[in-house]
């Protein structure tokens, strides 16, 4: 005869408390884990990503803890993966602009499984298997994670691989010393080692704080590469590697290939001595061009500030095609998704700028079904924004109605405090341009405001009113500080960058050699030079774009259609190229 209900609710509240095992039916035993197998699991379920809109205090409060045992440093010990006592922060607002939590604590990937105990890499000497010691980089231990990745971006770089079989033999950049700042991940350490093998020396150091992927810098050091970087670096780290890149003992780089024009201003300020001393600089950011052009007097007859020829990468052709617009399309969607979880059909979405950054990001988030609007200070620009199906609007006029906004200007101050005061709670504000300087993150440093870290790359801003805005990577670049980004696209890009290094280091070698002859001859020799690179920044020849674009087409197996002579005598064009003339836009 069956319990009645009152019967049965009596003895549910005088049971003992459920336990996990108790799921398991007596009859049917679970499976008995061993004892390094129940620890793992635990360990592991400490490091699991919460999603962004969880709050910390309630994880603090309401997580599981042991119920028997001492509970170990990093989460590994206790029952039900408890959170280690170095999480439980109250995230309450409190008086100070500081972090009310720390993401560490509890890991978020491979980068930070050690929650921050290693000491700064720079105050750390560690030496590779062959003992070689001259670089600094977070975990040396992990170069062979990072040589499978090298190893797995070769595969997608196709054109990268054919230039570094056609160009070795030759050894093209033989005597070449670059100082090489750019972003330090798979792709472009494919790319560095090709420099290696086409004669150069370099000296590596990353342009962004948050974009080393530290495997990958211990693979190229354990390849006896001098470099300098780990993510996470603070300011003061950050120009200490390049220091170490600029100046140093039996090295004097000639060549500098940089991206957002940091290394090149750091050595014309501080090293002016060595920066009268380069043959070459070779750019492919936006504000990095922008310096180099200030440093180009265009008054009549004023000298130039550069000490040698630079190469716009940014105004050339394939760049700023493949590595800006295809690549931003992708790089916005993936890094939104992988910091925030956020849902994008619907959303109201606010694209600053409309660039080739700008028009990728619009267009990726008009085909997720986002709501997209477009503020400009170009009048071509916005009308090319205004027939893409776009609103133009100012950013003044919008700003309490956005859920999203991305700045993709290369300028500065183009969100300020008035903005961000004006922000509904939740809006999520992210750069795709290069420099950390679009969103003017310093207003946000204000004891009034609350910082609190729930990923990595992720901040919540708690304003006095209880209004949070989301800042992704500390306003510097989404797509490079929290996704990795497509192979092929980079691999576009180092071919160009080869190119450019290539072009430059031939040119000063061919005018050493003419200055040498001029001066064994006593001035008197009659062989003019061809002084085409003077003291000022040029763009890629069209020759070579079309190269490095032809170098990729293998990939897709495009087979291109040859002009006859009749044909190419119709054009004006050699039947070889370049095809389009310097002004062609594509």
């Amino acid at each position: 005869m069956s319990d009645s209900p009152s019967d049965q609710a009596a003895a549910a509240a005088a049971a003992p408390t459920a336990r996990l095992d108790d799921e398991f039916p007596e009859e049917t035993p679970p499976k008995i884990l061993e004892e390094a197998e129940v620890e793992g699991y635990k360990a592991r379920a400490t490091r699991r990503k919460s999603s962004v809109q969880i709050d910390r205090k309630f994880i603090a409060d309401y997580a599981p803890s042991s119920t028997g045992g001492a509970s170990s440093a990093g989460g590994a010990g206790g029952g039900g993966g408890s959170i280690p006592d170095s999480a439980r922060k109250d995230s309450t607002v409190s008086t100070h602009s500081t972090y009310s939590y720390d993401s560490s604590s509890v890991g978020s990937g491979s980068d930070d499984e050690d929650g921050g105990s290693r000491p700064n890499p720079r105050d750390t000497v560690q030496r590779n298997s062959k003992g070689f010691s001259d670089f600094r980089v977070k975990k040396i231990d992990q170069h062979q994670f990072g040589r499978k990745e090298i190893e797995l971006a070769e595969q997608e770089m196709g054109g990268v691989m054919t230039l570094r079989k056609k160009a070795a033999a030759d050894q093209p950049l033989a005597g070449a010393r670059i100082l090489v700042c750019i972003h330090i991940n798979a792709q472009t350490a494919v790319f560095i080692e090709t420099l290696v093998l086409l004669g150069a020396k370099l000296r590596c150091c990353s342009c962004n704080i948050y974009s080393t992927q530290n495997e990958i810098a211990a693979a190229l050091a354990e390849a006896g590469i001098p470099i300098f970087a780990w993510k996470g670096e603070d300011d003061q780290d950050f120009w200490w590697c390049i220091d170490q890149c600029i100046e140093t003992e039996n090295w004097t780089a000639n060549l500098i290939l940089d991206d957002g024009g940091d290394a090149t201003n750091r050595m014309s300020k501080q090293f002016p001595a060595l920066f009268r001393q380069l043959r070459g600089i070779v750019e492919e950011s936006i504000p990095g061009v922008h310096r180099l052009y200030q440093m180009c007097s265009r008054e009549p007859g004023a000298p130039s500030l550069l000490p040698c020829p630079a190469i716009n990468l940014c105004d050339s052709v394939v760049k700023p095609r493949f590595d800006t617009y295809y690549a931003a399309r992708e790089g916005i969607i993936a890094g939104l998704r992988h910091t925030t979880d956020v849902m994008l059909a619907g959303k109201y979405a606010c694209i600053c700028g409309y660039g080739n950054v700008g028009k990728g990001c619009a267009q990726a988030l008009s085909r997720m079904c986002s709501i997209v609007v477009v503020t400009e200070v170009d009048p071509i620009c916005a009308l090319q924004a205004c027939m893409d199906g776009f609103q133009v609007r100012k950013l003044d006029d919008i700003i309490k109605t956005i859920d999203i906004l991305v700045t993709c200007t290369g300028n500065k101050n183009v969100v300020t405090l008035k903005h961000f005061e004006r922000m509904k709670s939740g809006c999520i504000v992210c750069n795709m341009g290069h420099s950390n300087t679009e969103i003017d993150v310093s207003v946000l440093q204000d004891k009034r405001l609350t910082w609190e870290r729930v990923r990595n790359t992720v901040d919540h801003i708690i304003f006095p009113d209880g209004r949070r805005i989301v800042l992704l990577a500390e306003g510097r670049l989404i797509n490079m500080s929290c996704i990795s980004f497509p192979s092929v696209v980079v691999s576009v890009t180092s071919c160009t960058e080869a190119l450019a290094l290539i072009e430059l280091w031939l040119f000063s070698k061919e005018k050493e050699e003419h200055e040498k002859r001029v001066k064994a001859s006593g001035g008197d020799f009659g062989e003019k030079f061809s002084d085409r690179y003077k003291k000022d920044v040029y763009l890629l020849p069209k020759k070579m774009d079309e190269y490095v674009a032809s170098l990729h087409l293998p990939t897709y197996g495009a087979h291109l259609t040859e002009l006859t002579d009749d044909q190419a005598r119709y054009l004006g064009v050699s039947k070889a190229g370049p095809f389009k003339p310097h002004n062609y836009k594509y």
